[in-house]
């Protein structure tokens, strides 16, 4: 049972490890690393499919990977998450022009996701997918044991509490974070999005013919690079660097068929971001 004392600045205190300790003292945030962390679910796969680069460009994009998303279910747990797309940018265009608020703009995304879900889980229904609803990932355990695909959306739920971005009214937690969030809370060691380029270059290949690939980078050293634009989310690596879970985010083009399988059998291709030492 607990021990409440009462101390000499009157107040009344639970026995513990924290008590009349600030949560926000750098030295007590500092005391709390273990190498004890729970990995609550870390044994699936968890692949991001770009909606601007696969799900926009309609049946010919998406029927091949179905397929191959149907044949690794045979052997593999997996759990599918999806962008919006088009859409979220055509939603932004409208939203800013009236006005709305970061937090308002943040509440909007996730809705147009969820039809890219939907739409996903038509095509992958005869396989066994379930559509999850938003922030029900305790449910996760229940779908993979019974042979299910979870499909999820990408965006993470901040909605009105999304933090202010560093420029511009535009949310800055992506799809490509929040699948990034779902890996390193479940305590996944490797996140991989599908994207329509081959990985990160040098520079932008459409721009220029002399970008070279970069096949394998730690996130530190990413930012420090401070590349004009990046495939996935500035926050997702950010955060990949402070990661105690994910160790990679492996970025590989979901437009060439059979490259998913490659890169769940450990192959080297695309772009493999790491967490160098991470804690």
């Amino acid at each position: 049972m607990a021990k409440i004392t009462r101390h000499e600045d009157e107040r009344l205190h639970i026995e513990g490890r924290f008590m009349r300790e600030s949560l926000v003292d750098r030295r007590v945030i500092a005391g709390t690393t273990t190498d004890e962390e729970l990995r609550i679910l870390p044994d699936f796969d968890l692949i991001g499919i770009g909606g601007q680069s696969i799900f926009d460009r309609g049946r010919d994009a998406l029927f091949p990977l179905v397929a191959e998303i149907a044949e690794l279910h045979r052997t593999r747990r997996l759990v599918l998450g999806v962008g919006g797309g088009t859409r979220v940018r055509h939603t932004y265009a409208i939203g800013l022009d009236l006005g709305l608020p970061t937090g308002g703009l943040a509440q909007l995304a996730g809705a147009m996701e969820e039809q890219n879900a939907i739409m996903l889980q038509a095509l992958l229904a005869r396989h066994g997918s379930i559509l999850m609803a938003r922030e029900h990932f305790w449910e996760l355990p229940l779908y993979l044991s019974s042979g299910m695909i979870p499909i999820v959306i990408s965006i993470p739920p901040y909605h009105f509490w999304e933090p202010p971005p560093e420029g511009g009214p535009l949310p800055g937690h992506g799809s490509d974070f929040g699948l990034f969030i779902v890996a390193e809370v479940l305590g996944l060691h490797r996140l991989i999005l599908l994207k329509d380029v081959d990985g990160l270059y040098t520079e932008d290949p459409k721009q220029n013919d002399q970008a070279k690939l970069v096949p394998r980078i730690g996130a530190r050293e990413l930012l420090a690079n401070q590349h004009g634009e990046l495939v996935v989310d500035r926050q997702l690596v950010q955060a990949l660097a402070r990661a105690r879970n994910v160790e990679e985010v492996r970025i590989v083009n979901g437009l060439v068929p059979g490259n998913l399988t490659r890169a769940l059998a450990g192959e080297a291709i695309g772009t493999t971001l790491v967490r160098e030492g991470g804690r």
